[in-house]
Formats: C-alpha cells, structure tokens, sequence
C-alpha cells in the first residue's frame, strides 16, 4: 500500500521540475525533433496520474462529511409531585389607613394650637 500524501501539489511541483529538466536536457543534446526516451515518457504518466489524484480529491473534499450519530438522551424518570402547602388565612385589613388627618385637619389643628399657646399663661423661667 503506498504512503499517501497529505497535498500533492509538492509532489507535482518536484515531477515537474524532473520532467523539465529531462526535456531539456533531451532538446539540447539530441535536438527538438527526437521523440521522447522512456524515463521522460515515465514521468509524463506519473505526472498526469498524479493530477487525476488531485482532482479526485477536489471532488471528494467537496462531497458532504459523514456526521457522527448522537446517541438518545436517556428519559428520566418523572419527579413525585410535591404536596400542596397549607392555605394560609387571609389578612385583616388595616384600619389607619382611612383615619390619616387630610392636610387641611392638620393645619387647623396647628393654628388651634398656636392661638391656644398665645391664650396661655406663660411662666417665667426664674421662678
């Protein structure tokens, strides 16, 4: 089984180099017209089926991924209802609410007491 590569673009890039180089070296010692000797033929076929690997992955990346199967959450078993609390007796209600002096009580209040200040005997503080 051969190692797979994660990226074959550095495997074509170095393919590629060898293979200009070959050609190279071919055209300038035996001249353009020679046909191609059988290690430049070889790396042309390694070449080419190195880009069909890449193309297939290409359309393999694209494909959608396999997703992992969440397992079903177990059912808990349902809670004991809780017992029902005591009514409560209702509240009396509060009678000083209605018997407040409105303000117009107060400041006559106020006034009967000042006049009844003024009426007043005042002692002195000496004796």
């Amino acid at each position: 089984m051969p190692v797979r590569f994660a990226s074959l673009s550095r495997q074509l890039h170095s393919n590629g180099q060898r293979l200009h180089f070959a050609m190279a070296s071919r055209t300038f010692s035996q001249g353009p017209e020679q046909p191609a000797d059988a290690v430049e033929q070889a790396m042309r076929e390694e070449r080419r089926r190195l880009k069909e690997q890449q193309k297939q992955r290409h359309a393999q990346a694209l494909l959608p991924r396999p997703k992992a199967v969440k397992p079903p959450k177990e059912v808990k078993p349902p809670k004991a209802p809780k017992a029902p609390k005591a009514a409560k007796p209702p509240k009396e209600a509060k009678a000083a609410k209605g018997n407040k002096p409105s303000r117009a009580d107060k400041q006559t209040q106020k006034a009967a007491n000042v006049e009844a200040a003024k009426k007043a005997d005042r002692k002195s503080a000496k004796t």
